[in-house]
């Protein structure tokens, strides 16, 4: 994972539908999206913190928010949208993973003008504290139905990802939550974990996409806010930064190749408490449904055996210096690339074609086959690291999802009738 500039991400998400769903954590991360479409700076403190304001960065509040009363009920909404010439964002505030208002969403996109490319989701907090002692089961049933739901409606270019649950700290003080304690004695850390699992393993049954951001930011606790819940600007980031790269690596996109972003501040040892609690919140896996109380006492660690001495290589004797070859075909002269990264710069699909006919090695159902031969490639001349120079965004000869014209109408798309069901690869058009 790199470092992205706003300029790549307007050219990974061109011609994009782009549509995020979930609680206010998911509204950060629309947020900063919405920013990095268009400058490379971070958000600010004042903008994490802000709710339901009438605009933000160019977008503007459509539905929700300060329209109307702000309060923290389970029927809270907030929609909010940003569009530009070619770039398409908006953003639905769910307190429950699945509902009637998630049918009116589903329905409002399949009658919207545009069909969207990508939807990332998530939602658990709200679901498992806010609706009473049953709310673990009806979460379980919920996704069941959502991901059922979703395989017959999104059309087959769509790309859905589905975030698992951001960690949160021991002491929570987030006014969304109840101040009463939690029908069940389990701290709420190891219920958010309980539900990644649950959620991670119904989403890939269903064939859909999984970041795992629990695991990418379970150790970085300086950059968890007060309140236990939300995060700073560095970790959306980040973030941004995962998610960015996952959907290019779905789309098949080469990304242009850079020291990776500097995450070793934020992430630090974890805290005392989680090393105290480490072993006694694992669990055996056939009581996970019924989120057992009993903890079983910390195993004791195992013994580590010494590695053993790395043999040293036999050193052979030095062969006579090859004869050169008569013929040298002269060196590639080097062109700058930095032309590709105006920001209104629109892809030719002749531009950056790569002929492949095989398929990606993340389409469901295909092994990526690695017994290819190759010639001799000619002699090149000496380029300077990747890092030093601005390749641009280049898309591949196949891709993992259809993507057929920008803003292409939900209507005139096919409908998948099983995720997992192979499609032959395709050329994208600008």
């Amino acid at each position: 994972m790199g470092r992205l500039l706003a300029s790549e991400v307007q050219q990974l998400l061109h011609n994009k539908f782009v549509v995020i769903l979930g609680d206010s954590v998911q509204r950060a991360v629309y947020k900063d999206l919405v920013l990095l479409l268009q400058k490379d700076c971070l958000l600010t403190p004042s903008q994490l913190k802000a709710k339901g304001e009438l605009t933000f960065e160019q977008d503007k509040l459509v539905k929700g928010g300060q329209l109307g009363p702000l309060h923290n009920g389970t029927n809270y909404r907030e929609v909010r949208q940003f569009s530009s010439d070619h770039h398409l964002v908006r953003f639905y505030f769910l307190t429950r993973v699945y509902s009637k208002y998630l049918e009116a969403i589903l329905e409002e996109l399949q009658s919207g003008e545009h069909a969207p490319d990508l939807i990332i989701m998530n939602s658990c907090l709200w679901d498992v504290s806010r609706y009473g002692p049953h709310s673990w089961n009806s979460y379980l049933q919920n996704l069941e139905n959502l991901f059922g739901r979703l395989g017959e409606v999104l059309p087959e270019s769509c790309l859905l990802v589905w975030n698992t649950a951001m960690p949160v700290g021991k002491k929570i003080t987030a006014r969304f939550l109840p101040r009463k304690p939690l029908p069940w004695a389990i701290p709420l850390r190891r219920i958010v974990v309980h539900a990644n699992f649950y959620s991670s393993i119904k989403a890939s049954k269903h064939g859909f996409d999984v970041l795992d951001l629990h695991f990418h930011f379970r150790h970085a606790w300086n950059c968890l806010q007060s309140d236990g819940v939300h995060w700073n600007e560095h970790a959306h980031r980040q973030l941004s930064y995962l998610l960015l790269t996952h959907v290019a690596e779905a789309w098949g996109v080469e990304l242009p190749c850079r020291p990776p972003a500097p995450i070793g501040e934020l992430i630090q040892d974890a805290p005392e408490w989680e090393h105290r609690g480490q072993a006694a919140e694992r669990q055996p896996q056939a009581n996970r449904d019924q989120l057992d109380l009993s903890l079983s006492p910390p195993l004791p660690s195992p013994r580590r055996r010494p590695l053993l001495e790395t043999p040293r290589p036999r050193l052979r004797p030095l062969l006579p210096p090859p004869v050169p070859p008569h013929h040298m075909s002269p060196p590639s002269p080097h062109y700058p690339q930095d032309c590709y990264f105006s920001s209104d710069h629109v892809f030719q699909s002749d531009q950056f074609y790569f002929q492949s006919d095989v398929p990606s090695s993340t389409q469901p159902g295909f092994a990526f086959e690695a017994d290819f031969n190759f010639c001799s490639p000619p002699p090149m001349a000496s380029f300077s690291p990747c890092y030093q120079q601005r390749a641009p965004v280049v898309y591949r000869g196949f891709s993992r999802y259809l993507v057929q014209g920008p803003y292409m109408p939900w209507r005139g798309r096919h409908r998948r009738s099983k995720r997992g069901a192979s499609a032959p690869p395709e050329s994208r058009r600008q």
